[in-house]
């Protein structure tokens, strides 16, 4: 690849996703905006890899340069700027606050749900260094003025993956893809709302359900978002898909790396199948996951994603790249396998002591009928996005939660308060 692997998903369409991530961190107390603007613009220097703006290449095409601006911290408000803007000192993050409440904004183009966590813990742990004047014991987070893991500000290139014919190919069974309410919740003004709700759990009411039903975390959610949504679709949809993301870097021998490479699973419920119990429903969900993130199986999907790169680095001007992204990205048009909902895990996070002062702590992202779970100290988390503001899914699955006995709190909804990319222009 010509272009640094983060710059690629800025020739994405905009018009009606973001894409970016908005991270929800939730303090115990009400946050110190000085002690936070301290804490940010510390931490920012562990990250030379996010402190960086976008420019134009002599073909048109997407770059990054460091930028030492100040990252801002500002109040929420429903009028946040847009990254790469002036607003935002050109940077592709910032952080705004109210209440007990911090968020984190990045662009999506720069990392994942993996990839942000260790810059949000190091700026929470600063500041909490700033605003309580004490260090914390927190051996699993990265402090600011340690220095980079090896590997952790190189990207992956398509010479390090497996050049092989994978174990598994899926094959869709159709599933169906809640095409209505994407299309209000993209294009109807009456319709669209992008919100989401927070769900709490007790760690080890999860932990415990799962081991005894041949589960793990992820495929828990899993089932039990398809056995919701088995509750409210008509019979006439006779299968159910969803959708997992996977992060391969420790197979390509880049555990450290901060970039967004992933693999999707794909997993078809029929509707009978949703009616058997949770300890089959678990094996064969652990099962798909287990055998579609075999190393050949990933490594071949990213192949084609880097390919894509490859052939999209061949085509010069501005304008002729966003156009080749949007006829031929591989996870979008007529080609692409779209389940009928998505469950994200980013795994087990060991905030030390530095948890005792953050109550909860989730993201954010567009999406219909999304979860992304996250996971600290004694609870799990779960943000449930929609595009359209209806109760019935998040009703469906509480639902499902009291049948099987685990217990749970639910906030919201919340607007998701999205925003976009100002992205350098072509003269």
């Amino acid at each position: 690849m010509k272009y640094n692997l983060d710059t690629y998903r800025f020739y994405a369409n905009e018009k009606t996703f973001s894409f970016i991530i908005r991270a929800k961190v939730r303090m115990k107390e009400t946050v110190d905006p000085d002690a936070l603007r301290r804490a940010v613009n510390t931490a920012i220097k562990r990250y030379p890899y996010f402190a960086v703006e976008v420019v134009l290449g002599d073909d048109g095409g997407y770059d990054l340069i460091p930028n030492g601006r100040d990252v801002v911290v500002l109040p929420t408000s429903s009028k946040l700027p847009q990254l790469g803007s002036e607003a935002a000192n050109r940077h592709l993050l910032f952080v705004d606050t109210e209440g007990r409440d911090i968020f984190f904004n990045i662009s999506h183009s720069l990392c994942g749900g993996r990839g942000i966590m260790p810059w949000i813990m190091t700026t929470i742990y600063q500041y909490v260094v700033e605003k309580h004047q004490v260090a914390p014991d927190a051996p699993g987070i990265r402090k600011p003025n340690s220095s980079l893991l090896p590997g952790e500000g190189e990207a992956p290139t398509i010479d390090m993956l497996l050049d092989e014919e994978p174990i598994y190919q899926y094959k869709s069974k159709n599933p169906v893809t809640m095409i209505f309410d994407y299309l209000n919740g993209m294009f109807n003004p009456f319709m669209r709302k992008p919100i989401y709700y927070q769900f709490t759990f007790n760690q080890k009411d999860v932990m415990s359900f799962a081991k005894e039903n041949d589960a793990s975390v992820a495929s828990f959610f899993i089932v039990a978002v398809a056995k919701a949504l088995d509750k409210l679709l008509p019979e006439k949809h006779k299968v159910i898909g969803a959708e997992i993301a996977h992060n391969p870097s420790k197979d390509i021998g880049m555990p450290n790396t901060h970039c967004d490479i992933l693999s999707h699973v794909h997993i078809d419920y029929e509707r009978e199948l949703l009616k058997k119990d949770m300890e089959m429903l678990g094996t064969i969900t652990r099962s798909q996951i287990i055998l579609q993130i075999d190393p050949s199986v990933s490594n071949y999907q990213l192949r084609q994603r880097f390919s894509f790169y490859d052939d999209l680095d061949r085509v010069t001007g501005l304008k002729n790249k966003r156009e080749y992204y949007a006829k031929n990205d591989p996870r979008a048009g007529k080609k692409a396998q779209h389940g009928t909902f998505i469950v994200n895990y980013s795994g087990m996070m060991d905030w030390g002591e530095v948890a005792d002062y953050v109550e909860s702590y989730i993201l954010i992202v567009e999406g219909h009928i999304l979860l992304e779970v996250t996971s600290m100290a004694d609870k799990i988390f779960v943000s449930f996005m929609q595009l359209i503001k209806k109760t019935k899914y998040v009703k469906a699955f509480g639902e499902v939660m009291d049948e099987l006995g685990i217990p749970y709190k639910i906030e919201g909804p919340y607007p998701k308060n999205m925003v976009k990319h100002k992205l350098p222009k072509q003269s």
